[in-house]
Order: structure tokens, then sequence, then C-alpha cells
């Protein structure tokens, strides 16, 4: 499965409304830009190193010519990249936790066991994050 079509799978059944989709380079594709698109979100993904712009007036051209006035990592500190990381950081902590699979079939029952897992996971950081206590 291409990472366009993984893309499709994803944000294609959503009812909710999409703001922005973030991926790594591997979705710096026209098919993912074009499913976006679809959701009438923005993309934000970093360009190739090699990226070159396309039609006139595409949203990724914005992307490349950033890349090429300020550079990639200042691309990545201006358009919020860095949220991405903050993203991947909870889904591993998520499944660290609560396992990586679901143990539900129905699409509905695995909604409602995510719901709960996640639940779970708030309750534990209320009651507080552990403090590091130097010893002397």
């Amino acid at each position: 499965m291409s990472d366009g079509e993984a893309l499709a799978s994803l944000i294609r059944p959503l009812r909710r409304n999409i703001d922005r989709v973030t991926g790594d380079g591997a979705y710096d594709t026209r098919s993912c830009y074009e499913e976006v698109a679809a959701k009438k979100a923005i993309m934000r993904a970093p360009p190739r190193d090699n990226a070159q712009y396309w039609e006139e007036g595409h949203p990724r051209n914005n992307a490349v010519f950033m890349m090429h006035q300020i550079g990639l990592t200042q691309w990545k500190v201006n358009s919020g990249y860095h949220l991405r990381s903050l993203a991947e950081t909870a889904m591993y902590r998520f499944k660290q936790l609560m396992g990586d699979k679901l143990k539900s079939r129905q699409f509905n029952s695995q909604h409602t066991e995510t719901m709960i897992k996640v639940k779970a996971i708030n309750k534990m950081n209320g009651l507080g994050m552990p403090k590091y206590q130097q010893q002397s």
C-alpha cells in the first residue's frame, strides 16, 4: 500500500472536519495532497530535498518556496511541523501503556475501547506525574 492509499484509507471515512494533516516527507506526493484537498484541509509535509514546483497555484509550492528561501529546518519551525513529533510521542506512550492492538472487531466498539483507554491515561496523568528528587 502506498502512502497515498494509506492516507486515503485513514481520512476518507472520517465524518469530522479536518483542519490539517501532518506527515513526514513520504507524504509529499500528489495523491496525498489530493486526498487532503478533498477534505478541505491543509497539508503539512516537508518537501523532499530535490523538490520542484508543481503547477501554478498548488499549495505545495509555498512549502517549496519557503524551503528554498529559508531552508528546511526553518520551514519546520515556521510551519509548526514539530507538533507531528509530539503526536508521535503521544501515540508511542499510548501503545506502550495500552498495547498496540484493539480487541474489538466492530468500528463502533473499537472507538469505545479506544476512548476508555484514553480516559484511563488521562486519569493517570491527572493524578500527577512523578517528580524527580535528587539523592544527597
